[in-house]
């Protein structure tokens, strides 16, 4: 039985201006003419491949890639970001900044249901070779829920603002974010976007974005947890996808790719490093 097309499985006809502008960057960085720093809006680095295991405790890692400290790459936020560049503005409510993004705030009620997952981001200062927090920073975060929905955007969830939250970094520059594992939806491998502020009061003001990316998330954890119940569609949009024909991942993920362990009874921890 086919299934209605929402906007956002159609991936590449919403990016494709972002990603061609980004191709065009990193030729001329390839020469020497630019030279090859994220901003917000665009795409990656040099290919690695995901590690390993496929049990149910299972963890997979990122490839370091290289030795040098390189920007996280910057990608498009995508058609639903709701940070006031498309429509809703979800940064300027009262409630935005928490931890626990599960549940919608505000006058919202709805939760978000699925395998939990811990997202915990570095930010790090790429100038000073990836040794230095950003203390001090701030890093708004969303993703789609178990049946691909955006909140504020998708059918159904357009009242709720669930799986969207904004944190301030510590003095590890470091956020993290109790959610739910997110769902792969057709043309899409399974991702969660972020962007870096200077401030907090910079994020709540939705102004003067440092960066703009999206953290990919290991084949053998997605395929774990798309066998349980609730994640169904997942699993055959998975099987038409990989890292390597992605919109976004295929021209490389190394410093995208989360280290993801855990496993479905206690939930999942993904982390990443993010140069800026």
């Amino acid at each position: 039985m086919s299934e209605e097309l929402h906007d956002h499985d159609r991936g590449l006809s919403f990016d494709l201006p972002t990603l061609q502008r980004r191709k065009m960057i990193r030729l001329l960085a390839g020469v020497g003419l630019v030279p090859l720093v994220g901003c917000s809006s665009d795409d990656s680095d040099n290919s690695a491949s995901s590690a390993s295991s496929s049990s149910g405790s299972s963890s997979s890692a990122a490839s370091s890639g290289s030795a040098e400290c390189e920007t996280i790459p910057g990608e498009t936020a995508g058609p639903y970001p709701g940070d006031g560049s498309n429509g809703v503005n979800v940064l300027k409510e009262s409630g935005v900044v928490r931890k626990d993004i599960t549940s919608s705030f505000g006058s919202a009620s709805g939760k978000a249901e699925g395998v939990p997952l811990t997202v915990t981001l570095t930010v790090v200062d790429a100038a000073s070779g990836c040794d230095t927090p950003k203390e001090g920073a701030a890093v708004y975060l969303w993703h789609c829920d178990r049946d691909g929905n955006y909140s504020l955007y998708s059918e159904g969830v357009t009242e709720e603002n669930y799986l969207r939250g904004v944190q301030e970094t510590d003095a590890k520059g470091q956020v993290t974010f109790t959610s739910i594992f997110p769902a792969c939806y057709t043309g899409r491998w399974p991702h969660i976007h972020f962007e870096v502020y200077g401030s907090l009061e910079d994020a709540t003001n939705a102004t003067s974005i440092t960066a703009t990316s999206q953290l990919a998330l290991p084949k053998d954890v997605c395929d774990t947890v798309y066998a349980t119940d609730g994640y169904d569609r997942s699993v055959q949009n998975m099987g038409q996808l990989s890292l390597e024909t992605d919109n976004i991942f295929s021209d490389g993920y190394d410093q995208q790719l989360a280290t993801t362990k855990g496993s479905v009874e206690k939930g999942y921890t993904a982390t990443l490093t993010v140069p800026v």
